[in-house]
């Protein structure tokens, strides 16, 4: 019997979500500021993806002031770095399988 094939996660396939998740494994915690800016999305669209990886346990969100400011922080749970873990893992195969069928030249441009 041959071991399982990690397969992408549903909920991190799509290429915001991934990013985020990606950036927030690289940090105990980000600002939610710098996670918009390093992404590339605005502030709602950034609540609204958060939200939904909050909602799958893999985004915890933090709030609290830094002086008289409100903040939002950011940082991967558990659950969520194993996500992105077995994702990573996921995709990694992904690109194996298509070098392996290339090098056996059932691939390619004709």
């Amino acid at each position: 019997m041959s071991a399982a094939v990690p397969q992408p996660d549903p909920v991190i396939v799509t290429t915001t979500r991934l990013s985020i998740v990606a950036l927030l494994a690289a940090a105990e915690e980000m600002e939610f500021a710098a996670v918009r800016d390093s992404v590339g999305l605005s502030d709602s669209a950034l609540s609204k993806q958060a939200s939904a990886l909050e909602a799958a346990g893999y985004v915890r969100i933090r709030k609290g002031y830094v002086g008289k400011r409100p903040r939002t922080w950011l940082s991967l749970t558990p659950r969520g770095r194993g996500a992105f873990d077995i994702h990573v893992a996921a995709l990694n195969a992904i690109v194996a399988q298509a070098g392996a069928e290339i090098g056996r030249g059932s691939g390619g441009i004709a």
